[in-house]
Parts: C-alpha cells; structure tokens; sequence
C-alpha cells in the first residue's frame, strides 16, 4: 500500500493543470450532500465560493455556511443538514490551529463521530515552505488534509471516490 498524499483546497493560480475533468462523480461514488465552511478566524470567502461551484459540478447538492464560523454554528449546521462530507477551508493561516480544535469538537458529538471531514488550503502562517499540518490534522480527526500548493487534482480523486484517508502536501519546488 502507497503513503497516502495530500493535496490543497483551493490552490488557484498554481499553474498546475487540472488533469481531472469536471463533471459527475466517477464510478463506485455518488452524488452527495456537502457543507462548506471555513474555520473561525478566517474571514475569506472566494474559496468557499469556488469549492461550492467545484463540487456542484461534480454533482454534489452544496451548502456554504460561509466564513468565521464558530465551532457550534458548524456543528448545529451538520445536525441541521445532515451532510455526507464537510470540507473545510482555510486562506488566513490558522487552518491547522482552529480546525485541530474544530474536528476535536465535532468528533466529540456521538451523532457527528463518523461524519466524513476534510480540510485543505493555507493551513499554517509559513505557507508551503513552513510545516506541514498534515499528520496532526489527521490524528486530531479529519478523514483528508490538502496542505496549500498541491493542486486541486487530488482533492478531486478523493471526491471522485476515494474512501481511503488522504494526507497530501504540496508539490517539490
């Protein structure tokens, strides 16, 4: 078995082709229902924009919560909606701080445990030449990490029917 990879949301501007056409989920997978959000402090909502146009065009029925959203807002939203995936996405940083805390969070309600979560994008202040969160993310929960600078390929294998947990980083410069 391959090291699992891990892959950004949403890299823009990246350069990196999208190898992956758009359209309906790939064999084995199906249409689902996904909340977007980003984490608490992180106020920026083009990126929420574009996973939400990203994922319709593969079919997923999407609800975006939008930016700075508190922990129990997005855990009242997951009750209320009941969604098969959130995606959390971070621009300002803090991703990997206030997401650990997030999924910490959600992970503790019984009825939200096995919620499949991912998080992906500007994770940390050092950008891709800093740390990577993946691991940490992973063990405080989340089913995927998209570290910034990878690409949106990998996130779209993942959606495209992955069940296996991902863990991507950015690409070698």
């Amino acid at each position: 078995m391959s090291a699992p990879i891990s892959h950004p949301l949403p890299a823009t501007g990246s350069g990196e082709p999208d190898q992956l056409s758009p359209g309906l989920p790939g064999p084995g997978s199906c249409a689902s229902r996904v909340l977007v959000s980003s984490v608490s402090s992180d106020s920026h909502t083009w990126n929420l924009v574009f996973l939400q146009l990203l994922l319709e065009e593969m079919g997923h029925e999407v609800t975006n919560i939008g930016s700075c959203v508190p922990d129990e807002l997005l855990i009242e939203e997951c009750r209320r909606v009941r969604p098969d995936m959130v995606v959390i996405s971070s621009v300002n940083g803090h991703g990997a701080l206030d997401g650990a805390r997030m999924v910490r969070r959600l992970r503790e309600q019984p009825d939200l445990r096995d919620l499949r979560v991912v998080i992906g994008g500007k994770l940390g202040v050092r950008g891709t030449d800093g740390d990577f969160h993946g691991p940490a993310l992973m063990e405080a929960g989340f089913d995927a990490v998209f570290e910034d600078g990878a690409g949106i390929t990998e996130f779209r294998r993942y959606l495209a029917g992955s069940s296996v947990p991902a863990l991507a980083a950015p690409a070698l410069r």
